[in-house]
Parts: C-alpha cells; sequence; structure tokens
C-alpha cells in the first residue's frame, strides 16, 4: 500500500493530476508578453533613442520634478488613507447587519463603473468654492478644489474600492469563534485585534493598498477637474507627459514614463515583498491571556 501511495506521488508530481500544463503555461506566458511586457518593452525602447543629456534634461527639469513630487506622495496618502478607512469599511460590511447594507455595499463599486471625467466634475462640483462643502471649507481657509488636497481627495475615491474588495473575503473565512474563544480565555479587545484579527488582515491589506496605490499613480480623468493643472503646483505626472505628447515631444514623454514605470515598479516590488514575507509565517493566532 505504501509503495503505491509512493508511486501514485512521484506520477502527480511529475505530471499533475490535470493535463494541459504546458498549453495554459504557454498561454500565460504569450498574453502577458502581448498585453504586458511588448507595450512595457516598446517604451524602455522608445527612451533609449534619447541621449543620456536629452534623457535627464527630460526627467530631472523644475517641472517635471514636482510633478514626481505631488504624483508619488498624493498617491501614497491617498492609499494610506484608503488603508484605514476602507478597512473599516470592510469590517462593517462584513461583520454587522444594518439597513440599508445593499445600497452601501454596491456604493462601494461605484468607483470602477463611474467615468473617471464624471467622478472628476463630481468632485469639483462639491469641493469648489461655491460648492456643497466646499463654501464651508474655503469660508474656513480650506482649499481643496484647484490645490494639491483635491488631488487627494480623487485619488482617495478611485483606490477605496481595491482595499475594501480585497479585504472582504479574508474577513468573511475569518471564523469569529477564534475572536470567541480569545475573549473568553481573558484578552481584551486590542489583543484580540493584534493577535488574531491583524496576522489574518496583514498580507491582505498590503495587496489592497498596493492595487489602490497603483490606481492612484495612473489615475487621470478625475484628477484634472478638481487640481486645476497649475504646473509646479497641482500637475500630475500623467498630464504632464499628455502635455508633453501634445507638445510633439514624444521623447520627452516616453522619458518621463519611463521614470514612473521605474518608481512604480520598485515600489509595488517592495510592497509585494512584505506581503510574502507576512504569509511565509505560520497561519495560526497566538493569544497571550
Amino acid at each position: 500500500m505504501k509503495a503505491a501511495d509512493a508511486a501514485v506521488r512521484r506520477l502527480t508530481r511529475r505530471r499533475g493530476i490535470l493535463p494541459g500544463f504546458r498549453l495554459t503555461f504557454g498561454f500565460t506566458v504569450l498574453y502577458l508578453s502581448l498585453v504586458v511586457l511588448l507595450p512595457l518593452g516598446a517604451l524602455v525602447l522608445r527612451s533609449t533613442q534619447l541621449s543620456w543629456a536629452q534623457f535627464a534634461a527630460a526627467v530631472s527639469g523644475p517641472r517635471a520634478l514636482a510633478a514626481y513630487r505631488l504624483s508619488f506622495f498624493a498617491s501614497l496618502l491617498g492609499a494610506l488613507i484608503n488603508l484605514v478607512f476602507g478597512s473599516v469599511l470592510a469590517w462593517v460590511l462584513t461583520r454587522y447587519r444594518f439597513p440599508g447594507k445593499a445600497l452601501a455595499d454596491a456604493l462601494v463599486d461605484l468607483p470602477f463603473a463611474l467615468p473617471t471625467a464624471v467622478a472628476g466634475i463630481a468632485l469639483t462640483a462639491v469641493y469648489a468654492e461655491n460648492g456643497f462643502i466646499g463654501r464651508y471649507l474655503v469660508a474656513n481657509g480650506v482649499h481643496v478644489a484647484f490645490a494639491p488636497a483635491g488631488v487627494v481627495v480623487a485619488l482617495t475615491f478611485v483606490g477605496l474600492p481595491f482595499v475594501v474588495r480585497t479585504l472582504q473575503p479574508v474577513l468573511l473565512d475569518l471564523d469569529p469563534a477564534m475572536e470567541e474563544a480569545a475573549a473568553v480565555l481573558g484578552a481584551g479587545r486590542l489583543r484580540v485585534l493584534a493577535r488574531v484579527i491583524a496576522p489574518a488582515m496583514l498580507p491582505t491589506l498590503l495587496t489592497g493598498f498596493a492595487l489602490s496605490f497603483a490606481r492612484a499613480l495612473g489615475e487621470y480623468g478625475s484628477v484634472v477637474f478638481i487640481s486645476g493643472n497649475m504646473p509646479l503646483k497641482t500637475e500630475i505626472v500623467p498630464l504632464l507627459i499628455f502635455t508633453r505628447l501634445e507638445q510633439y515631444d514624444v521623447g520627452g514623454a516616453t522619458a518621463i514614463a519611463v521614470v514612473m514605470l521605474a518608481g512604480s515598479f520598485a515600489l509595488l516590488l517592495g510592497i509585494h515583498a512584505i506581503g510574502m514575507v507576512g504569509r511565509r509565517r505560520p497561519a495560526r493566532s497566538q493569544v497571550v491571556a
């Protein structure tokens, strides 16, 4: 019996239980190459047509540096805001029952379906000087529309669903009995959160944060309406790239795009590496009474 089991294990390791690995693997590599690697490779190849001096001048000018700072920091801040409040929203939607829960759950997906231009117009109408909320903020010296704060608001709006929808399945699979057992053993709420809930949520939270951050970096439509697009103040990198293309400066636009590609890839790679370390930890919760 043991010999038969060993033979079955060797067979499954060698060929797999389900057929078609080579075909599906080849299709996967081909699809990723055509959709992802080929366009990115063409972008990098196009940037090599510039000399080092031209490349440095295109990516290190004052206007480009200001756009980098605004895009990265606004995207980071928006993703952090979504990390906190998106976690709370996902927790409420999965753990509590209340009137209008189905509507609230559906509204989370609204930034997915809403055209970005519509989102930008709506946010501008709300936060402009004569808007529903903006009039009260401006009266107190707080400017959101046509200011960097407006960029953060727009990027937070478009990135919220990524955190909520990524976290919800994990919270649904998390057995409340584990929390109850920890409470019975004498653990307080903060200890239950730190020792039972947080370890299960951490890898997924990092994934949701990475998706929200990546989505914010590439956002264009909703930001151009609420930001005002003022160079050196509220101009984001995607808009700067579009402006360079309108000026027929394809080389400069390509160079800036390569810098954004490299920075985004490095940040996302670091976030995913942290998530992989979290997943390798034993999937058990320890409660200290």
